[in-house]
């Protein structure tokens, strides 16, 4: 048997990947599964002479020399690789020892890196804690300085108003001090009227005397030659025929016109009437028609008048703003309450639906402005006398010796020109009507705390006045109906059993009378009254007569008439 080179390289071959096989799978000892290897000699030299014996049996000399040398090559094959796996393990030991070189050097450096961290975090929290206490002192400091400068603002401001109230009160004294000089002046006049009055009435009632004594003499002379058949005449002892006065510039009559009138409402109505002028003339005297403040201060004392609701709040409210601004300094007191008067009798001009609903209200507002400024309640009645002659009350008869025309007639009553026309009679009746509302609802109200000036007893007065000189028409009729409707309630509530005999005086006498004139367009007054006075009706209290206690929501709207109004109220006060 020969075994040639290639045999013993591919021999050696095959040993080199089997060992190079066990070594990639990463074994730390290298095995040998078919050649036994010992670490002593004579397990060596045991094995060989084993060996020898076995190859000299079975082969030859050649074949044992063959297997001598693979022998050797397995044995130095064996020993490099035994060499080989030393060095592995050395290099391995030396790797392991690195590894935890390094991982104890990084973890020496972690643990660095962690206490420099932990270091820088508390300088970093060092610097915030000093920049907060910082920016805390810019914030105190600033604070300081705002609340210095706050309270010189404050002080300052303080003067300022110290020093505007100063002369605020020094304006209001000087202001004061004029209307004071000026109700002096007014008050002297008319004291001055009043004597030169009661000189003329002396003298009248000389002249009367005189003439009823000639008359008595010549009556008795007179007997003496015929007798005369006695002639019942009703003069009524409080009524008046006169030659009548113009209502207004511009109206001129004939001396046939008489006026039907009381005399003591005739002398209401001059002292009024008088107290009036007064104050429009020293109005003019102002500049009340040329100064634009004036008519921006008017349109503040129209709107609040406009803006009245039958709540309590709203009408303490509209009269403490009315209060201030007819008392204030901006605008002289006689202009303001000229303004005052003219735009509480506009409303009347041209009620709305909302009227009938705040006439109470306006009363009370009335009533409350008037006890601070007891000038204004005289002013207002005065206009309410010249816009409605039915307020004073009085009337005016119709003659034709007096009135050329019908129209003159109308106009001298009242009646209103539109376009050059008279304005129809139903025009005419619902403000008259809107008028009586107004002087019923003021006569009848009463406020706690305040005194009515024209109060209930002046209601009174007036219906008793009516009766005494008053015809039955239209006129006369809507004008009773409108203020009973407003002040029945509480004239009942004050005088009850008067009062009702005058209800059947007007059931008996005045209802009789409009009924005998057969006119149509009394049917509908003469039902009202019957009504009112037959379902005693004035023993219940009139709507809106008691005023809400808490204002509804509601939000107010001019009223479409406001421009018709207004451009009156600049007609007759302009």
């Amino acid at each position: 048997m020969q075994v040639s080179d290639d045999d013993v390289e591919d021999m050696d071959r095959d040993t080199k990947h089997e060992v190079g096989d066990h070594l990639l799978m990463g074994g730390k000892r290298f095995a040998c599964h078919e050649i036994y290897l010992s670490d002593s000699d004579q397990s060596e030299e045991g094995l060989n002479i084993e060996l020898q014996h076995d190859l000299m049996d079975k082969v030859g000399l050649v074949e044992c020399a063959l297997s001598e040398f693979a022998h050797d090559h397995q044995l130095t094959i064996a020993e490099e690789m035994r060499d080989q796996l030393s060095v592995l393990e050395a290099e391995l030991t030396d790797e392991s020892e690195k590894l935890a070189s390094i991982l104890e050097r990084v973890e020496r450096n972690t643990e660095a890196q962690r206490e420099m961290n932990r270091k820088f975090d508390m300088q970093y929290q060092r610097k915030i804690a000093e920049a907060l206490d910082d920016h805390l002192t810019t914030v105190q400091r600033d604070h300081e300085h705002r609340s210095q400068i706050e309270e010189r603002r404050i002080r300052d401001d303080a003067a300022r108003e110290e020093a505007k109230r100063k002369e605020k009160a020094l304006h209001e004294e000087k202001a004061r001090q004029e209307r004071i000089r000026a109700e002096t002046k007014v008050q002297a006049r008319l004291e001055a009227e009043r004597v030169e009055k009661e000189k003329a009435a002396a003298l009248e009632a000389e002249r009367k005397a005189a003439k009823e004594a000639a008359a008595a003499s010549d009556k008795k002379s007179s007997e003496s030659v015929m007798t005369a058949s006695p002639e019942a005449s009703k003069v009524s002892k409080d009524v008046t025929s006169q030659p009548a006065r113009p209502i207004s510039e511009g109206q001129k009559h004939s001396t046939g016109n008489t006026i039907r009138v009381t005399e003591n409402a005739q002398k209401l109505e001059e002292k009024r009437l008088s107290v009036y002028n007064e104050i429009a003339a020293q109005n003019e005297a102002l500049g009340l028609g040329s100064n634009k403040a004036y008519r921006k201060f008017e349109m503040e004392i129209a709107r609040r008048i406009r803006t009245i609701t039958g709540s309590k709040e709203n009408v303490r409210v509209k009269a403490d703003e009315l209060i201030k601004l007819i008392s204030g300094s901006t605008c002289p007191q006689s202009i303001s309450i000229a303004m005052f008067a003219q735009k509480v009798v506009s409303l009347c001009v041209k009620p709305t639906g909302s009227f009938n609903s705040a006439v109470y209200a306006y009363g009370r507002v009335i009533v409350h402005v008037t006890s601070k400024v007891p000038l204004a309640m005289e002013i207002l009645i005065a206009e309410l006398n010249k816009v409605c002659i039915y307020t004073v009350p009085k009337y005016i008869m119709y003659s034709e010796a007096a009135f050329q025309t019908k129209e003159a007639y109308y106009k001298a009553i009242g009646y209103a020109e539109e376009d050059g026309k008279i304005e129809s009679t139903d025009s005419y009746v619902d403000r008259l009507s809107a008028c009586m509302k107004l002087y019923g609802a003021l006569v009848q109200t009463e406020v706690d705390g305040c005194q009515n000036l024209h109060g209930i007893r002046e209601g009174w007065a007036w219906i008793a006045r009516f009766l005494n000189v008053f015809p039955a028409n239209l006129y006369t009729a809507a004008a009773l109906q409108a203020f009973l409707e407003m002040a029945g309630f509480a004239l009942h509530k004050r005088y009850k059993t008067q009062f009702r005999k005058l209800l059947d005086i007007i059931a008996r006498d005045f209802l009789t009378a409009l009924k005998d004139r057969g006119d149509a367009k009394l049917v509908k007054v003469i039902v009202s009254l019957r009504s009112y006075i037959e379902s005693n009706q004035f023993l219940n209290e009139p709507e809106g007569w008691r005023l809400r206690s808490s204002l509804e929501s509601h939000n107010f709207a001019p009223d479409s008439d406001h421009d018709q109004q207004y451009h009156y109220q600049q007609n007759r006060f302009y």
